[in-house]
């Protein structure tokens, strides 16, 4: 069953979602800068957000974004090059980051030219050092995958069972190959969360997320509830079609 306090958006189409994502990214931004003076944001990568980014570029959104005192991190990250087209930093970059006016400083990505254990270990402390040591995102984003692995938590890894560090490596085995990721915890810290589904290829894995008994192994996206109690689900038509 649902979380306490979940909403869900069903919106008409994939750009409705993204229209939204992007508004409630501008809101959140306001809101927090004029609160403390910052806005902390994570993101995620893969297909999911290309459409919020999108309009995050574009000129009647980046105006309203206080990007100066905006800080960017990523929910997750592929073992790859920080160039690597695989690269969740790589897409963000070439689609929002490099077209707004937002210091280098403040993008705070994963330094995947360190070995892997080192690089986890690293993004925590940058995590620490900038927000505090409660990590409590302003805002964060998230996707579902088909398989119902978010970030890159995984069903059956072990960083889904991890409950002190904020970031650890995790081995994708279907895919084969290592990510970096944010663990329950830190996921778990924001103030608010949206999650992002689109396409009828989600609605499987929106069905069994929502309608089927917590078992967080099984559906890692289970495990996003927010202390705040402020998720939201934004997801289509077509990803809600097996909704009941």
């Amino acid at each position: 069953m649902l979380p306490p306090k979940v909403n869900i958006l069903i919106c008409r189409d994939a750009q409705s979602v993204s229209r939204e994502a992007a508004d409630r990214f501008v809101c959140a931004s306001i809101k927090a800068v004029a609160e403390h003076g910052a806005f902390y944001v994570a993101i995620p990568g893969g297909s999911s957000p290309k459409g919020m980014f999108d309009l995050l570029a574009s000129p009647d959104c980046a105006s309203l974004v206080p990007w100066s005192k905006t800080h960017v991190f990523f929910t997750d990250e592929r073992y790859v090059p920080h160039n690597h087209p695989d690269s969740n930093y790589k897409l963000a970059n070439d689609m929002l980051l490099s077209k707004v006016p937002i210091p280098m400083d403040n993008v705070h990505r994963f330094r995947t030219e360190l070995p892997l254990e080192e690089a986890a270990k690293d993004y925590e402390r940058t995590l620490r050092d900038t927000i505090g040591g409660d990590i409590a995102f302003d805002l964060e984003i998230l996707g579902i995958g088909t398989d119902t692995h978010t970030a890159s938590l995984f069903p059956n890894s072990p960083a889904l069972d991890e409950q002190t560090r904020a970031a650890v490596p995790n081995y994708a085995a279907d895919k084969d190959s290592w990510r970096l990721t944010l663990t329950i915890p830190a996921l778990c810290s924001a103030q608010q969360v949206v999650i992002i589904a689109m396409g009828k290829d989600k609605a499987p894995a929106l069905r069994d997320a929502i309608n089927t008994d917590l078992d967080i192994h099984v559906h890692p996206i289970q495990a996003i509830r927010p202390w705040s109690g402020r998720l939201l689900w934004l997801i289509d038509a077509e990803a809600a079609s097996l909704l009941s």
